[in-house]
């Protein structure tokens, strides 16, 4: 990919001739554009963008602004010189005899035989669509001359680029959430370190509170739901009686800006039945789970004394980001390389619809000594795409498999080195007998330098197995996009249990082998047996693994909610401009909901990444007190490690030494 890919392929569209457009030190510098000779030939936006339209196409500096043809532009080339000296800069370089027969030059395509109101997008020339009274337009007319003696409806234009409206509203869109994210980056930036300061305390604080801040966690995600069913029944009772407030979604169909529908009472009413629906969920899950949800709180008050002692686990997770981040940019970047690696491919353009020379690939170079031009006269070899018939260029599909499958396999051996670097330096605190005297100096480095140094080729096997699935789903799922509208019944149920299962198979191995990295961590063997031993430890303590894991999973959960719930209620009336003493330094938005949103997934994300640093403390300690009670017995002799609160809440009932 590195030797055969272009990116430039990517950066700048291709004329006929293999030229780039808008490339520095060529004469297409100031060219930047490309032009379509007709676009009528165009079947899709696809197709153009993928330069397989059969028309002449040439880079130009701007798009046409103007209805034109070449027949009335020659014919008054005379008397009008600016017309045609307009009109010939998008005809081919050189090309300035207005008195060649308009026959000859249609044929030989030297210049367009119209051209029509365009604008640049994909740094291509479509037509300037737009709508007048529910009625299509092309700078407010309905109808064209296309230099051929029709007169034809831009209609016809459409159905050449089907789809290209909802393209540019879809552009508009996305330019407005661009100037959101310019006017309001800093905001969110502040959000976000609000949800980082406030994740930082409540870790800090469970340390000494635990139990009093998981229950706050727990009525606070309650009411901010209870918050949100109020605001949904507020605004649903507040459109009553409004105009046009009780049509449907299906009655107003899809629309780019969605504020729309927010003014209909059948949404909010939405919001409010879900919204419901969840906070039954959770007062009920809270009932039945009421008894192991204190045994869990009691197990994570230990798990903040051990990050207590060691803080630096806490600041973790941004070494695992960054290992991530240059995974994602190496399979990006090698990506693009090996989609840009083709060759580019000319094939023989030609008006006559007889011509058997007709998409048969040619060489530009030796185009015009062949007879192909006599037998079809106007014949051009143009450039069409980019591709190959070599070995290499035959298989790309199958290196960007493997592309793909290096990146899974990297992304899972750096959370992977992550999970075995807590987990050592978790293991270390539990292991030491006198707790934190017999602790190790720097322990999270330690464990660091060990997965490293020791435990590599484990996390790398494991990370393998993990990718292999990962990409048995990717082909899965690509699979049933290509054999959409074709397949059968069975064959879109097969496919659905094929995934289904493979899912399944993903998490299940995502559990054994978070825990496998935790023996790894603590008896240093190799990933098999790691692997063999955390199952059946786990499987001689099922119901523990039921109560405890799974419940500290949920309240961890419902502390990420909160914390991103919390900071996002902020951000909605910051952004919403109704706190009175920050309502001046709100900035005005296109949609308020771009930085909101951005705020409470950033939110989220922060507060999943330290209380991932906590999940993995509460595990690695679990299965360290199976093994302790497994491996000791409390006497002199084997003494066990846990600490007496731990052990009273999970083991005996007192620690005593074992009578002889």
């Amino acid at each position: 990919a590195w030797v055969h890919g272009d990116p430039r392929k990517v950066i700048y569209p291709t004329d006929s001739y293999g030229q780039f457009c808008g490339q520095k030190d060529t004469l297409n510098e100031n060219k930047t554009i490309l032009f379509y000779f007709n676009i009528l030939k165009c079947a899709s936006p696809i197709v153009l963008i993928n330069l397989q339209c059969p028309t002449t196409q040439l880079c130009v500096s701007k798009c046409p602004d103007r209805f034109a043809t070449y027949i009335d532009v020659q014919a008054s080339y005379r008397y009008k010189p600016d017309q045609w000296n307009y009109f010939k800069q998008f005809c081919k370089p050189g090309f300035n005899n207005p008195r060649k027969s308009v026959a000859q030059v249609l044929r030989d395509e030297d210049c367009p035989s119209m051209i029509i109101p365009s604008r640049p997008f994909l740094k291509r020339c479509f037509p300037d669509f737009s709508t007048k009274n529910g009625v299509l337009t092309v700078a407010n007319q309905t109808t064209f001359r296309d230099g051929r003696g029709k007169t034809r409806n831009v209609t016809d234009l459409r159905e050449a680029a089907n789809g290209i409206n909802n393209v540019l509203d879809a552009r508009s869109v996305g330019m407005k959430i661009f100037e959101d994210y310019a006017i309001s980056w800093y905001w969110i930036l502040i959000g976000l370190f609000i949800a980082m300061i406030v994740s930082l305390l409540f870790l800090v604080l469970l340390r000494f509170t635990a139990g009093v801040l998981f229950w706050i966690f727990i009525f606070g995600v309650i009411g901010i739901i209870g918050y949100g069913i109020w605001h949904c029944y507020w605004e649903y009772d507040h459109l009553k009686g409004i105009p046009g407030s009780d049509l449907t979604v299906y009655d107003i169909g899809f629309q780019t800006d969605f504020r729309v529908y927010l003014q209909l009472r059948q949404t909010w009413l939405a919001f409010m039945i879900i919204l419901c629906a969840v906070e039954v969920i959770i007062i009920l899950m809270l009932i039945f789970l009421r008894n192991r949800i204190r045994i869990a709180i009691a197990l994570l008050k230990e798990g903040s004394r051990a990050i207590g002692y060691i803080m630096s686990t806490l600041f973790y997770p941004i070494v695992t980001f960054i290992l991530i981040a240059i995974c994602i940019s190496y399979w990006a970047v090698t990506a693009v390389f090996l989609a840009t690696s083709g060759e580019p491919v000319y094939k023989v353009m030609a008006n006559q619809t007889l011509c058997k020379y007709a998409n048969l690939t040619c060489d530009p170079e030796t185009f015009n000594k062949t007879n192909v031009t006599k037998l079809c006269p106007g014949a051009q070899c143009t450039f069409a795409f980019y591709g190959g018939e070599s070995f290499y260029h035959k298989y790309i599909f199958i290196f960007q498999l493997a592309n793909a499958f290096v990146f899974l396999w990297l992304v899972n051996f750096a959370i992977a080195l992550g999970q075995c670097t807590l987990a050592g330096a978790f293991a270390s605190y539990y292991w030491a007998y006198r707790k934190p005297a017999d602790i190790p100096l720097w322990p999270l480095f330690s464990s660091f330098g060990r997965a490293i140094r020791y435990h590599t080729g484990s996390l790398a096997f494991g990370a393998l197995i993990l990718a292999v699935v990962q990409l048995i789903r990717v082909i899965l799922e690509y699979l049933d996009h290509k054999l959409k509208g074709t397949q059968n019944s069975f064959t879109r149920f097969l496919l659905c249990c094929l995934k289904c299962c493979f899912w399944c198979l993903e998490r299940f191995l995502k559990f054994i082998n978070r825990n496998a990295y935790i023996m790894i961590a603590i008896y240093g063997k190799n990933f098999c047996t790691s692997a063999k031993e955390a199952f059946f430890l786990l499987m001689r303590n099922v119901v523990r693994v039921a109560v405890l894991d799974k419940v500290t999973d949920f309240l961890l959960f419902l502390g990420k909610i909160l914390v991103a719930g919390g900071v996002g209620v902020l951000a909605f009336f910051f952004f919403t401009q109704r706190i009175p003493v920050f309502a001046q330094e709100a900035p005005t938005l296109n949609y308020y909901w771009v930085p909101l949103l951005t705020v409470i997934i950033g939110s989220y994300l922060v507060a999943h990444g330290f209380f991932s640093v906590y999940a993995m403390c509460v595990d690695t300690l679990f299965l360290c007190f199976c093994e302790d009670l497994e491996r000791n017995d409390g006497s002199t002799a084997k003494p066990y490690f846990m600490s007496a609160s731990l052990h009273r809440i999970l083991g005996k009932k007192e620690l005593s030494p074992k009578k002889a």
